[in-house]
């Protein structure tokens, strides 16, 4: 096991190291010029569509349509998750404080990315077996006509269900059998991670059997509620140790480009580690350029698609300006860092040391609903693409392999599914970024078209 891990690490390393960084960050530095910082300029804007639209009636919609707010609530589940407790941590360990700059970074320049992707997704969506439907899949089509445009969509198919169907949900299952066996292994209590995802198995396999309007009924009721218990509970912790958040803050700042002066010589970490686990961290959490979240805002039924494109961005500033920068400082604060704990369990080291033996059961709890909520997006994004190429009858089997991988991925080792999913994720941000650049002048139009209004 620990050779494939090797093998799978390095090959991730590669891909992450230079090509991804430049390919991500490029598309969008070029999609936000373009836009004329359209993040900046029409924040407030997608701000008041988001909140001003927000309802937990579990509304139905027809032909698998959303509204507006479930369709974001579908991408926030999918965003919101491991990333933003378990990602935070193990980028802090393993590119230091400064690699949660890049992160800010990358997310700034996401946000215009992440502004395309729903645009198009809007724009070319289609109705296929009675449902409206859309993703990367068909505006990578309308980009490239002919066998090349069939291909590169196929690879994509592929890619995202290997990525999130199969290796992210993994990750999800990973970070709760993890955190809830730190909580009772911290209590003399030993209970195999499998446990907990049989059990995590069971309800999923619940929903999942509902469909588009069981998911979208569940997501936009726990979405904001996880939000809000965890956005409280991490306030007061830093709060608690507020004299400490300018000295964290100078650590942030110091580290992206000087990584040895906070962390020391002997951790190893360059700026390019830096970058590199800001980056991919970043990329996990809000998922801006990965061609996931896509998906869920095709289904909105809205005026037009600037208007998804906009609430679209205010997705990756909750995930990652507010929820993820809130478990960094929860860490840094706590001066936890060093603890020797990784992923999760450095988390709840931090909360732990806040609130007692309460701790790590809060963030276990949190932990739970947030990667509870991605695991359904992430089935939904893979059901898509499953359907895509296999056709309607082909959902059920692939709704079968999710809950046995789920089951599995709750017995791995942490760092091996982190790396295969790091592995797959970056792939298919390849297919994605071609068609968005392809169609990069169908968004600007689309933005001038409707921006003027």
């Amino acid at each position: 096991m620990e050779a494939v891990t090797e093998v799978v690490s390095k090959a991730s390393d590669y891909l992450w190291n230079v090509i991804l960084i430049i390919l991500l960050c490029g598309t969008g530095i070029y999609f936000t010029i373009r836009l004329k910082f359209i993040q900046i300029r029409k924040f407030g804007e997608g701000f008041k569509l988001v909140f001003g639209n927000i309802s937990l009636k579990g509304e139905k919609g027809k032909n698998g349509e959303m509204t507006t707010f479930q369709s974001l609530a579908t991408a926030i589940a999918a965003q919101v998750g491991t990333g933003n407790l378990a990602g935070a941590a193990t980028a802090l360990i393993g590119g230091g404080p400064g690699a949660i700059f890049w992160m800010w970074v990358s997310a700034f320049f996401g946000m215009s990315t992440i502004y395309a992707e729903a645009t198009l997704a809007q724009q070319y969506k289609v109705k296929k077996d009675g449902e409206v439907t859309g993703g990367p899949v068909y505006y990578i089509r309308a980009a490239f006509k002919g066998t090349f445009g069939k291909a590169l969509a196929a690879i994509f198919a592929i890619l995202i269900v290997l990525a999130l169907g199969f290796t992210g949900n993994m990750v999800q299952s990973n970070s709760i059998g993890a955190a809830f066996s730190e909580v009772f292994s911290a209590r003399n209590i030993e209970i195999p991670s499998i446990v907990f995802g049989l059990i995590l198995a069971a309800v999923i396999g619940f929903i999942f059997l509902g469909g588009v309007n069981r998911l979208a009924s569940v997501v936009e009721k726990i979405v904001p509620i996880m939000a809000g218990i965890y956005i409280v509970g991490s306030l007061v912790l830093i709060l608690m140790n507020i004299t400490a958040l300018p000295g964290a803050i100078k650590m942030i700042f110091v580290g992206a480009f000087n990584p040895e002066a906070v962390v020391g010589a002997g951790a190893g970490i360059a700026v390019r580690e830096a970058i590199r686990f800001g980056v991919a961290r970043g990329l996990f959490s809000n998922e801006a350029g990965m061609g996931s979240t896509p998906h869920a805002h095709a289904r909105a039924k809205v005026e037009n698609p600037h208007k998804q494109g906009l609430a679209a961005m205010i997705s990756v500033f909750i995930d990652t300006f507010i929820i993820l920068n809130l478990t960094v400082f929860s860490i840094l604060t706590t001066g936890v860092l060093d603890s020797g704990k990784e992923g999760t369990a450095l988390t709840q080291v931090a909360f732990t040391k806040g609130f007692g033996n309460f701790g790590d059961i809060f963030v276990a709890v949190c932990l739970l609903f947030f990667a509870f909520s991605t695991i359904l997006g992430w089935h939904f994004f893979g059901e898509v693409n499953v359907k895509y190429l296999f056709g309607e009858k082909a959902a059920k089997f692939y709704s079968i392999l999710v809950i046995g991988f789920v089951i599995v991925g709750s017995t791995l080792k942490v760092q091996l599914v982190w790396s295969l999913s790091d592995f797959f994720n970056g792939l298919m941000v390849i297919p994605n970024a071609i068609a968005l650049w392809a169609l990069s002048g169908v968004v600007v139009k689309i933005c001038k078209q409707y921006g003027k209004k």
